[in-house]
């Protein structure tokens, strides 16, 4: 194993993906979300005529002749009732409007409606769909009956737009009203090439694209699927993001925790070969945010993150997932957490870690990449949002740009 910065070469270190029957495209995650339970302020509301239409946009990574929605009722007490749903191709990365003449019902089992039972995710029939690369596909949903608890995912960076009543063949969608949301989906899935494959992005805000906003598709996972669309050897590469805003790798912080997400959010992906790891900077922070942290829970702190690291490495390598970790990012600095020299000591000692050969199949590593050289206990003022601890939008593009391509060539 080589450590990857940009400064570095590369070594291929893919896995080569189980042959699809005879005859059959196989099917491939092209884009992705991590659900979470959602709070009060974050579920949709019950209307008056008892149902409403959603529309979502979001951005595929991979193109197919098929495509398939992954609805999700994974945190929800009661059944989730879908009365219709419909895919297009959207009039653009935000918009309400979509393309009609695209506009494509989906069934279930045949079915144009389906109750998606507690704790359940539920995919729909596949249907034919001229589904492009780095497009942006809207799905428009009317929701009979919502469960007690939703199941969402708050950190879109794009509008979602929510109206009430049956409005599922309206191109247009006027007076629809926007949230940055996603309700009650998980996956889209296309079919594609044999040779089609995809990496998952698991991690916190900063994979989840903290500071992007009205669908500008500015996460570092977006950078990187637009160069990995633009090689040759590596466009049929999807890019699966599965950040979550204030997650962490082993604390109760923001959703499930990197461990007890790792069944839903990375094992059942289809076609995904890669992982790439960028967990742990909340973790530390949470650990000093309220009090000063000792040096002896510093030092048990990073050896359990050790642990955790290791539990998802044997986990990917088990499902013969090539697992990269990626190095954690400097926050010095951050009035949230305030971190001291042992949370930054602690971040140094993970990051030695990381980079150490054979702990992961390879290794990107961001902190050299968005770090001040002068102060590397800090972000570079130039890849700072301004809270020292996520990046830029620069900075995202720092980061996308400092992928090595080579770890995805067939």
């Amino acid at each position: 194993m080589r450590i990857l910065s940009t400064a570095m070469s590369a070594v291929l270190l893919a896995l080569s993906a189980p042959a699809a029957p005879a005859g059959q495209a196989p099917w491939v995650a092209s884009w992705t979300t991590s659900p979470i339970r959602s709070g009060p302020e974050q579920r949709l509301p019950q209307t008056e005529q008892g149902t409403m239409t959603v529309r979502q946009v979001v951005r595929l990574t991979l193109g197919g002749g098929a495509v398939r929605v992954r609805f999700t009722n994974r945190f929800g007490t009661t059944p989730l009732t879908i009365a219709g749903a419909h895919v297009a191709v959207a009039a653009g990365p935000a918009a309400a409007a979509i393309d009609g003449a695209t506009d494509r019902a989906l069934t279930f089992g045949g079915s144009a409606a389906v109750e998606i039972p507690a704790g359940a995710d539920f995919w729909s029939d596949p249907v034919p769909f001229v589904a492009r690369p780095l497009s942006d596909l809207a799905i428009t949903t009317r929701f009979a009956t919502l469960p007690d608890q939703q199941t969402g995912h708050p950190g879109a960076r794009t509008r979602s737009w929510t109206i009430a009543g049956d409005r599922l063949s309206d191109a247009e969608f006027v007076e629809a009203k926007p949230v940055e949301r996603w309700f009650q989906i998980a996956a889209v899935e296309v079919t594609a090439t044999p040779a089609a494959r995809a990496i998952l992005a698991l991690g916190d805000s900063i994979t989840d694209g903290y500071g992007v906003t009205g669908g500008q598709n500015l996460r570092w996972t977006d950078g990187l699927a637009r160069r990995l669309s633009a090689a040759p050897l590596t466009r049929g590469v999807a890019v699966l993001n599965h950040g979550i805003g204030g997650n962490c790798l082993l604390a109760e912080c923001s959703g499930p925790n990197a461990l007890a997400r790792f069944d839903s959010d990375v094992a059942s992906q289809p076609g995904a070969r890669y992982v790439i790891l960028l967990e742990g900077v909340n973790d530390l922070g949470r650990l000093g945010r309220e009090r000063v942290a000792s040096v002896a829970e510093r030092q048990a702190q990073v050896q359990q993150m050790i642990a955790g690291y290791r539990q998802i490495v044997a986990r990917a390598r088990a499902l013969k997932l090539t697992v990269i970790g990626g190095t954690i990012t400097p926050f010095v600095g951050n009035d949230y957490y305030h971190p001291d020299a042992a949370a930054e000591a602690a971040r140094q000692a993970i990051n030695t870690w990381i980079r150490t050969p054979g702990h992961f199949d390879a290794v990107i590593d961001f902190d050299a990449v968005v770090r001040d050289p002068a102060r590397p206990d800090r972000m570079l003022a130039a890849y700072d949002s301004g809270d020292h601890l996520h990046p830029s939008m620069a900075g995202y593009r720092a980061m996308a740009d400092a992928v090595p391509l080579a770890l995805f060539a067939r």
